[in-house]
């Protein structure tokens, strides 16, 4: 259940917590992505303690390995990892997408050959479903359709008929006891097939809306505008989440559109190559300029990397490639994903997140090699 507390009377951000059979989630809220039952560098300790409140775990990535026996021997997704908040698993249809060179699009689902040994997989709807049901998440996503977002017209009209389709098969589908359901919105930039697709996919009444085809590698103006002409066509009462993206500054745009829920591999996959976020902007911690910088990485901020080492150390870490660099690189990015959420979130209940946002966005300055990084999102990040 989403229930909606608050929109701010300025932009179009809202306040709402969504009941999950493992916890409460507050929303606006970023989500760490566990594609593989974990959290890159990440252990479940460091991620309470950044506030994190719901994770990703992958459809397609978890049935390969470990398998579904394995997950059901532990008891489910929540007990193999150790994670007892909720989790929020996707159905696998990114991989359409991400996966393009080793899978073949049919009606009733997708033929993957396996990126680990080249064995054929198929997955489509019922199979998604049952996988995710299997996993036991809090939040199933449907099986979806995801073209890239250069596609010629036609071919996004067939994966909107398909994502129809398929959404329509898995809302049929039994769940795991507790298991909410979100329909995902497909479409590209055309605002003729996303307002078909959620006038379709909406009357199916599920539980939450994603939408879908979004950060795959188009400029950043036409994301905007695939959220901007699908928001109006999503219900108030229900979340809604944008799948896949971004940069802490895109979230907050989001929010302020109207979006609740993100998703996003960058803040420990640019830990992994030495950048920072910061309210700032994203700075490359290996540079020659931090060699004798002995401030934290960014003053204020009191997640663990923050409070007990210095940039100066930390490049150190990073340039003789001691593991401990990137994790603690991983738990500032991620806290710092977090906290803007957690600010997002005060701010509105309070009344001023109007000021917060126009202010977080002036300063946010992202770097070339970042936003470099946005464009090659992988389904192993």
């Amino acid at each position: 259940m989403f229930e909606l507390l608050k929109t701010d009377t300025t932009t179009k951000a809202r306040l709402g917590k969504l009941t999950t059979a493992h916890g409460v989630v507050e929303t606006p809220v970023y989500m760490p992505v566990g594609t593989q039952a974990s959290v890159k560098a990440m252990d479940p300790r460091e991620l309470l303690e950044c506030g994190t409140q719901v994770i990703l775990g992958n459809t397609y990535h978890l049935n390969i390995r470990p398998g579904l026996e394995i997950i059901t021997a532990a008891g489910g997704l929540h007990n193999f990892m150790n994670w007892q908040l909720p989790i929020l698993t996707d159905s696998g249809g990114f991989q359409v997408f991400s996966l393009a060179k080793i899978r073949k699009v049919k009606e009733h689902g997708v033929e993957f050959r396996s990126h680990l040994d080249g064995s054929m997989l198929f997955i489509g709807p019922k199979e998604s479903m049952h996988i995710q049901r299997t996993l036991g998440s809090d939040i199933a996503m449907c099986f979806d359709e995801c073209p890239p977002h250069d596609a010629p017209a036609k071919e996004q009209r067939h994966a909107v008929e398909r994502t129809i389709r398929w959404a329509r098969e898995c809302r049929e589908q039994p769940r795991a006891a507790g298991q909410k359901v979100f329909g995902i919105v497909q479409g590209g930039n055309n605002p003729v097939l996303r307002e078909e697709c959620a006038k379709a996919i909406v009357p199916m009444d599920f539980d939450g809306y994603a939408i879908g085809g979004v950060s795959v590698g188009e400029p950043e103006p036409e994301m905007m505008q695939a959220i901007e002409m699908t928001v109006p066509h999503l219900p108030t009462n229900k979340a809604r989440y944008a799948m896949g993206l971004g940069t802490p500054a895109q979230m907050l745009e989001l929010v302020a559109r109207g979006v609740d829920m993100f998703d996003c591999v960058l803040p420990t996959r640019v830990a992994r190559n030495g950048t920072a976020y910061t309210k700032r902007g994203a700075i490359g911690i290996k540079g020659g300029q931090f060699k004798a910088d002995f401030s934290p990485i960014e003053e204020g901020c009191d997640c663990y990397a923050c409070k007990n080492f210095t940039r100066a150390y930390l490049r150190h870490l990073l340039n003789v490639n001691e593991i401990l660099g990137l994790r603690m690189l991983s738990v500032h990015n991620t806290h710092m994903y977090l906290k803007t959420m957690a600010d997002a979130r005060a701010h509105l209940a309070a009344g001023t997140f109007a000021e917060y946002y126009r202010e977080f966005i002036v300063n946010f300055k992202p770097s070339a090699k970042v936003m470099a990084q946005r464009q090659k999102i992988s389904p192993a990040a």
